[in-house]
């Protein structure tokens, strides 16, 4: 017996999300991204939506951890063991006509996500296994949801979503309280809080199927088109799909209204649901040229000068010096996601390699296995030595957090010029296809997540180039802001001084600090950008409460071309 679903129409708030997920019940083709944090309600409303759609109408929820076999179809275990191997379809083929969720999307391993897009594109699944081929219409709403603290998507993933919404649980206390209301009403009598809603439940779908049958016939002028086209100029968005997600998605809004053609205010209505993920922030020329209110001539110390720890209040850009340090290798092993969730192991997140005997195999093989046994026994029924995994090329990335102290102290003989550089050696010489980076800055009183987790290394180097120096050291707020940003695949790379001297909580500013750093447990680098003379050697004391590799920044900037390898931190980090 399966729960009862709670109702769509009971939803409270989320208008953007109910938006987006209602044009996706009319165009099955406007796939939808749904970002936010836990709790916030989006897989309740995913499922909410299958209720809606014309029945049977199944709703399919993919875990993480499903295997290829499963998601995209393989061959009948059963049949094929008794001479007869057919084609099994998988949850692309279960899925049609109805709702496909995708929970966190962003850990799901990439050719799995690149297969499942294209089937969600063109409406057809073509399964082809071991010499054998079969087609499945596989015409379904597709709904992906994350938890961009978990890792990113790849850009040419989060492209193929037609509409994306950024999810956030209400802050308003009557709107939390009507929530908590419906839902305690509804876990003590799901039926008669069904039946209540059941009204305007059958006006949704009432409104869907009107707005499907008039879908085709609803019209939308070249001067539409137009309009839609220089809006997506306007905000430099260059892939063609974001034209024709906001075309499909301005139609079916137009058809969910009853209005018989497109107009300027649906496409305004649906412009940001198709652009949010699409737009890349701060993105500039690839030789930009600094303003001169940003970059101030004013005279620095030589660069022989003793580092007098001095913090000068006005704030400067300085532009990155060219720096050679050597790669860095960190290899993970993790099986559990945050929180405690599980994710799949490393060597399961590729393509398959090739096959090996194993008595307990994770993902079986099975025509390796029949071949093994006919050619062992000259019989299709297979002993438990003739069993045989599938071996998968690893795919998982590392995510590079970088926490980087931008405070007064690193204005000195411009010493914010060799951290930019020795950063973006590190990142150029280390960054894989599937890695992403991430940046938290401190300085002043407070410290700033500069950069969410991203795979567009050159976002990464434009936050970088344009980011001011001067203030002084919130370093506990800076450790406080990145350990919610690690993750089982994270190497975090400290750059300070660890002049640490604004309290987060009121306290002690360095004992602050040196708890928060103690609570981070993830592989780790602290450089030491302290200068010769005179040391304060907080950065040694860090890097031991942190279990992290330490290196001044001499020392990174002069160490052989060998890659620097990270090994596992202590504790079990």
């Amino acid at each position: 017996m399966r729960p009862a679903t709670y109702p769509f129409a009971a939803i409270v708030g989320q208008s953007e999300m109910k938006l987006a997920l209602l044009l996706a019940a009319v165009d099955w083709r406007l796939g939808v991204l749904l970002r936010g944090d836990k709790g916030s309600g989006k897989t309740t409303t995913a499922r909410a939506l299958a209720a809606l759609l014309p029945a049977p109408a199944p709703f399919i929820n993919l875990p993480v951890g499903a295997t290829e076999d499963r998601l995209l179809g393989g061959l009948h275990l059963e049949q094929t063991l008794k001479g007869n191997p057919v084609l099994k379809p998988g949850m692309l083929s279960e899925a049609h006509g109805g709702v496909l969720y995708v929970d966190e999307v962003n850990l799901l391993p990439g050719h799995l996500g690149d297969a499942l897009l294209d089937a969600a594109a063109s409406g057809v699944h073509v399964l082809e296994r071991d010499g054998f081929s079969a087609s499945h219409p596989a015409q379904f709403v597709l709904l992906g949801s994350m938890n961009p603290e978990e890792g990113s998507l790849r850009p040419q993933l989060l492209d193929r979503f037609a509409l994306s919404v950024t999810v956030a649980a209400p802050v308003d206390l009557a709107e939390r309280r009507l929530v908590l209301e419906h839902r305690i009403a509804f876990e003590h009598d799901p039926v008669q809080f069904t039946e209540r809603w059941s009204g305007d439940q059958q006006g949704l779908r009432n409104r869907i199927a009107a707005a499907r049958a008039a879908l085709d016939q609803t019209a939308c002028s070249s001067a539409v088109l137009g309009e839609i086209s220089a809006a997506v100029c306007e905000r430099g968005v260059r892939s063609m799909r974001a034209d024709l997600a906001v075309v499909r998605a301005a139609i079916a809004y137009a058809a969910l209204n009853g209005d018989a053609s497109v107009e300027s205010l649906h496409v305004a209505a649906v412009l940001p649901l198709a652009l949010n993920h699409r737009l890349r922030e701060g993105v500039r020329s690839s030789t930009p040229q600094y303003p001169p209110q940003a970059a101030p001539q004013q005279p620095s110390p030589p660069e022989n000068a003793p580092d007098s720890g001095a913090e000068p209040a006005i704030e400067r850009i300085f532009p990155p010096r060219l720096a050679q340090t050597p790669a860095i290798e960190a290899n993970f092993s993790a099986v559990a996601g945050s929180g405690g969730r599980p994710r799949l192991d490393a060597s399961f997140l590729g393509p398959v390699a090739g096959n090996r005997r194993s008595s307990g195999p994770v993902e079986l093989d099975l025509l390796a296995t029949l071949s093994h046994s006919l050619r062992e026994t000259g019989s299709a029924q297979p002993r438990l030595e003739d069993l045989q995994e599938r071996v998968r090329k690893s795919r998982a990335g590392t995510r590079y957090l970088f926490v980087i102290d931008s405070s007064g102290s690193h204005a000195a003989q411009q010493k914010m010029r060799t951290v930019k550089g020795a950063i973006s050696s590190l990142l150029t010489r280390s960054f894989k296809r599937d890695d992403e980076v991430a940046m938290v800055v401190f300085r002043g009183v407070s410290a700033e997540v500069l950069l969410e987790p991203t795979q567009v290394l050159a976002d990464a180097f434009t936050k970088l180039e344009y980011l001011p120096t001067g203030g002084r050291t919130p370093l506990a707020a800076a450790l406080d802001l990145a350990r919610n940003l690690v993750t089982p695949s994270t190497l975090l790379i400290l750059l300070t001084d660890g002049r640490a001297n604004i309290p987060l909580h009121g306290g002690d500013a360095w004992q602050e600090a040196a708890e928060i750093a103690a609570g981070i447990h993830c592989k780790a680098i602290v450089v030491d950008t302290e200068s010769a003379g005179p040391r304060v050697g907080r950065c040694t004391e860090l890097a031991e409460m942190m279990g992290a590799r330490y290196l001044t920044l001499g020392e990174l900037g002069q160490a052989e071309d060998a890659p620097i390898e990270i090994a596992q931190a202590r504790n079990g980090r």
